[in-house]
């Protein structure tokens, strides 16, 4: 299985046993994430080690007609642990009832911290002797679900992420801040772009910024462990274990320490860090002015001190310290308070130093709702103190507070699409046109393919299908079952006009499958055969809004088609009497009418697919219709320092792109806006049951 299409059907269902068996064990939540953490850390590795496993056996030297030995040598080459027999998950869920499941998990966690020093006392272990040994095998074969085994791709490191998204929206441990949301994380690995060198993250929480730094790393084909060295920093003794088990279950190292950054400086690498990320805590505001006056990471002095001696808000101090680490040639992106880009008085004045070195380089506004544990909005910020020249005295301004997608009723996030999309802009900037061209050219690819897929998809078995001719068959073979009744029924009480507009639609529907099929083959002829010029790809996005249009009405007809027929069904069922015939057999129809059914939102898909793809691609072109980067009237503007200076050195970015201009959206997509209800109505009635279960504990504690 090349991908696995209902990953997140997955994920609930993993979280969804997991967190129900926490019923079962005497953990609160926040004392069960750990051992669940260190379950789905073995399944996660033992994931990695067997995709790489027999690669290595094929490679490995041979003396005398023996194989040497596996070593954790040969594994960490490929971004994998080794792991000892003991500690494959496969063995672990094979262990019967007699055995003590506590015991032999301690002992693989164990197995592991021998083999790497850098997990030695990290790994969960004595928490398992709290946990029933039935719950527990429950919870071992929870982790490994059959379609898990056939799936290839760093799956279980998208569940790994997965988990500790539902443990941060818990607030299972340390309130949720350990975890950065990866829309974020990845956001700011790709502007940074950390090809090579040294990394630091001084609030690194569970360490996303180095694993996406690592994915990033390993898209361009290269070995992350040989290009990038992590150093991090964490007050909380369990995340720091949180963060050493991502870095490890994803084949990383990294010198992870113990410290209050804004007091200590365990590393030392103060002028030598190629690239800083982090996303540290917002707004605090109990840090000792006297203890840090004199230190040399605060170049800018410090952001204001109240009647108590303490600095009145940490944000700038946060900034300095990530401004100070940077080498010469360094880059830093970090998240930050929405408020800190334009507060006044003291920590204006450390701004405006901070924006005279030359070093901001691009604020990123983000709605409210991408956190896990907070609803406030936050800016991203990028510092670069090896700016080109002629943008020294610059600061891009990138509005994204109107791009987004909504995940739950209190989460957002980016599409890869949106964030693809955002990453352009940045490219433009830096004058990196292709780039932008580029991601064009594969939206248009995409387009034609989906279109292509619509008449010949190859399924997970190797088979081809066309959807529109399947559902054109499923829906006559549903007529093709009425019809023994319909024959019965006298001509006069035919003449509803559901029956005809069905025996037409079906005609009208194929005569516009093949139209779209001679308009894909056209387009497709001249695509092929043409330059993939930024004038080209422009010219080609428009041409392609009949065939985009033409996916679009398809989809209304071919649901229509399908409401038509129930609305037949309905009718000979309600006004015909259907039932009482002979003739009337209701077990096939109702079994062509879901497979009707089933096959008009297989090709539903399909089709919005097409669309979906070609809008991202007008997306750009509109924007950048020369594929060069200008100022978007509420999406971007390139700010000078005179402008800066003019609006107090703000860095908001809604203060400079100004507003879009309103426009009538003729795609509104109904489905989508119920969609979004739905999440919406699902995500209240899941807060009214847990508040009712909270009144009813209390009442219990009350003795009513």
């Amino acid at each position: 299985m090349a991908q696995l299409e209902n990953i997140e059907a997955i994920e609930k269902k993993l979280w969804g046993a997991a967190d129900t068996l926490r019923a079962n064990s005497n953990y609160a939540s926040n004392e069960y994430f750990m051992p669940v953490m260190g379950l789905i850390f073995l399944r996660h590795a033992y994931s990695r080690y067997l995709s790489v496993k027999d690669e290595i056996i094929v490679n490995l030297p041979k003396r005398g007609g023996k194989t040497r030995e596996l070593t954790k040598e040969d594994f960490s080459q490929k971004g994998s642990i080794f792991l000892r027999e003991k500690a494959q998950f496969d063995n672990l869920v094979a262990l019967p009832d007699s055995e003590d499941r506590a015991k032999a998990i301690i002992e693989a966690m164990e197995s592991i911290e021998e083999d790497y020093e850098t997990l030695r006392g990290v790994l969960p272990k004595s928490e398992y002797q709290e946990l029933d040994n039935e719950v527990l095998g429950q919870l071992l074969r929870t982790l490994n679900p059959e379609e898990l085994k056939r799936a290839t791709g760093d799956i279980f490191g998208r569940i790994y992420e997965y988990f500790l998204t539902q443990f941060a929206d818990q607030k299972a441990h340390d309130g949720g801040e350990f975890f950065t949301p990866v829309s974020l994380v990845s956001f700011i690995a790709n502007v940074l772009e950390p090809k090579n060198g040294t990394i630091l993250d001084p609030a690194c929480g569970s360490g996303g910024m180095f694993v996406q730094s690592a994915h990033f790393v390993e898209r361009l084909q290269e070995n992350p462990a040989e290009r990038l060295t992590f150093y991090g920093m964490e007050k909380n003794p369990t995340t720091i274990r949180l963060a050493k088990m991502n870095l490890a279950v994803h084949g990383l190292e990294g010198n992870i320490q113990k410290a209050i950054t804004y007091y200590e400086d365990p590393m030392g690498v103060r002028g030598n860090i190629d690239f800083v990320m982090a996303n540290p805590p917002f707004n605090v505001d109990e840090v000792d002015a006297d203890k840090i006056k004199q230190d040399p990471r605060l170049p800018f002095g410090l952001p204001g001190i109240n009647k108590s001696g303490k600095v009145s808000n940490g944000n700038y101090l946060w900034i300095s310290y990530f401004y100070s680490y940077l080498n010469e040639n360094g880059r830093a992106g970090f998240v930050m308070s929405s408020q800190a880009s334009s507060s006044g008085r003291d920590e204006a004045i450390v701004r405006r130093k901070l924006i005279e070195t030359g070093s901001v380089d691009i604020m990123v506004a983000i709605r409210s709702n991408f956190f896990y544990t907070r609803s406030v909005p936050c800016e991203l910020w990028f510092l670069n103190r090896a700016k080109p020249e002629n943008q020294k005295d610059k600061v891009l301004m990138l509005d994204a507070r109107n791009i987004y997608r909504k995940v739950t009723r209190k989460i957002y996030d980016f599409s890869p699409e949106q964030l693809e999309n955002l990453l352009s802009i940045v490219w433009l900037y830096r004058g990196e046109n292709e780039r932008f061209s580029k991601l064009v050219e594969r939206y248009l690819v995409q387009t034609f393919n989906e279109a292509e897929d619509c008449f010949n998809r190859v399924d997970d078995s190797e088979q081809n299908s066309n959807l529109l001719k399947g559902y054109i068959d499923k829906i006559k073979n549903l007529q093709l079952v009425l019809q023994p009744f319909l024959q019965t029924v006298q001509e006069e009480k035919l003449k509803f006009a559901e029956f005809h507009e069905l025996k037409d639609g079906l005609q009208v529907f194929s005569n516009n499958v093949e139209d779209y099929r001679m308009k894909l083959d056209k387009e497709r002829a001249v695509w092929e055969n043409c330059a993939k010029s930024n004038s080209v790809l422009k010219d080609k996005t428009e041409c392609l809004i009949s065939l985009s249009d033409q996916s679009r009405d398809l989809v209304k007809h071919a649901d229509m088609l399908y409401k038509l027929t129930n609305r037949v069904i309905e009718i000979c069922e309600n006004d015909l009497n259907a039932k009482d015939s002979k003739l009337w057999v209701g077990r096939d129809i109702t079994k062509a009418r879901k497979e009707a059914d089933v096959a008009c939102q297989e090709l539903v898909e399909q089709l919005k697919k097409v669309r979906y793809f070609h809008k991202q691609a007008l997306w750009l072109t509109q924007r950048f219709p020369d594929g060069v980067y200008r100022d978007v009237e509420g999406l971007v503007k390139l700010v000078g320092k005179e402008e800066l200076e003019a609006n107090e050195w703000s860095l908001t970015p809604g203060r400079y792109v100004g507003v879009a201009p309103e426009k009538v959206d003729e795609d509104f997509d109904f489905e989508e806006a119920l969609r979004d209800i739905h999440v919406e109505l699902e995500g209240l009635n899941a807060e009214a049951i847990e508040l009712a279960t909270k009144i009813m504990q209390n009442f219990k504690e009350l003795g009513v």
